[in-house]
């Protein structure tokens, strides 16, 4: 029976090693958990100031990229748009001309069509009202003379 007893002895004291070697690896974990957090409130506050600062130098950075961007893109813009005013004043000029050509042609051919009808033109009807100016004035000069 005295076997049988060292046995669980052996047992128990394996059960107490086990335990108290758990406690010392729990008090462990948590000094270890304790002494990050202290060291994070020490060194955070620093590491926080020097994101900050790499913050905003990537801020300037890219507010210089983009303002390069910017105005590169509203000169690509301008060249744009004096190239397409150009491109509209040519081609305003162009279709001025056709159409005071069209115009003279229609002007010219409606003329002729009612000349052919036989209605008197603009000009027949200003030459004979100069021809009538001066009979009239010969009439009148007639009448007075008399």
């Amino acid at each position: 029976m005295s076997k049988v007893a060292i046995k669980k002895k052996v047992v128990v004291e394996d059960k107490a090693s086990v335990l108290s070697d758990a406690k010392v690896y729990a008090r462990k974990i948590w000094l270890a958990g304790l002494g990050a957090y202290a060291k994070a409130g020490q060194e955070g506050a620093e590491y926080l100031k020097d994101l900050i600062k790499a913050g905003e130098t990537v801020e300037q950075k890219g507010k210089k990229i983009v303002d390069q961007q910017v105005d590169a893109a509203n000169s690509q813009i301008d060249s744009a748009k004096s190239s397409v005013r150009s491109n509209v004043s040519s081609v305003k000029g162009k279709v001025e001309l056709q159409l005071d050509k069209i115009e003279k042609a229609f002007d010219t051919r409606v003329a002729s069509a009612l000349n052919r009808i036989g209605i008197p033109s603009k000009q027949d009807i200003d030459v004979l009202s100069a021809k009538l100016d001066e009979l009239s004035a010969l009439l009148d000069h007639v009448s007075r003379t008399k």
